[in-house]
């Protein structure tokens, strides 16, 4: 049988690597990249990142409008706001800057909606889709709706409420250097992710936590970083 495989997919560099990975190492040959217009600053760049790399994998390329979670979101990733100058040394402790960006059950309903469309699909045609995540290993500063828990979860209430669609996540137990790495081995243009909170133009920032955050994943994978930050 035809495996078929929905990937959330913002641009960034851990969900642009799994969508790599399940294509051309799990060999899925039919994918669909599922992209979120939620009011995000980046909305613009995210969307750009995202359909470049259903472009590159030859995955159709979805958008579904979910403006109004970024209306009632508190989170800088939609809301005005300064950003802290962060270097190497903030990243001893993230919880406070962590807070800042929450959007409160963003996965949850991304996932929702994932589920949604899964069943759509096999009322239409019969065919079955697996979902995937680009989840990683957050340690103990994790946010509530990115831990295998949150998956296992999603995944009982899937058995109850569909046809038993499930989600992966196979980089829940990877650190940011071990995605690069294996981006590196697929051929991925990193140049092409998006990761940074509020990018200027078509530069990453270079000084939010997603930037430092990358930054710092690049140094310890010892992997050229070829990324445009504006500083």
């Amino acid at each position: 049988m035809m495996k078929n495989a929905i990937v959330l997919c913002s641009g960034g560099l851990d969900s642009v690597v799994t969508a790599h990975y399940i294509k051309k190492g799990l060999k899925y040959e039919r994918l669909k990249i599922l992209f979120f217009n939620y009011g995000q600053r980046a909305l613009k760049q995210e969307r750009n990142s995202s359909k470049r790399c259903a472009k590159n994998i030859g995955a159709e390329f979805i958008e579904l409008d979910l403006s109004e979670l970024g209306k009632i979101s508190h989170s800088l990733i939609n809301k005005k706001g300064k950003i802290r100058k962060l270097s190497n040394k903030d990243l001893k402790n993230t919880s406070k800057e962590n807070e800042k960006f929450y959007v409160p059950c963003r996965n949850l309903i991304f996932l929702s909606y994932a589920f949604s469309l899964a069943e759509s699909l096999y009322i239409d045609n019969k065919e079955r889709y697996d979902l995937f995540v680009g989840f990683k290993c957050e340690g103990k500063e994790s946010y509530p709706d990115t831990t295998k828990e949150f998956v296992e979860s999603m995944n009982k209430i899937s058995k109850v409420s569909t046809k038993g669609f499930k989600i992966y996540a196979p980089f829940i137990e990877k650190d940011k250097e071990e995605i690069i790495a294996l981006g590196t081995k697929l051929g991925i243009n990193f140049k092409e992710t998006l990761s940074c909170y509020s990018p200027i133009g078509n530069k990453h920032c270079g000084f939010c936590l997603a930037c430092v955050l990358r930054k710092a994943g690049f140094y310890w994978a010892n992997i050229k970083d070829n990324t445009d930050y504006n500083e």
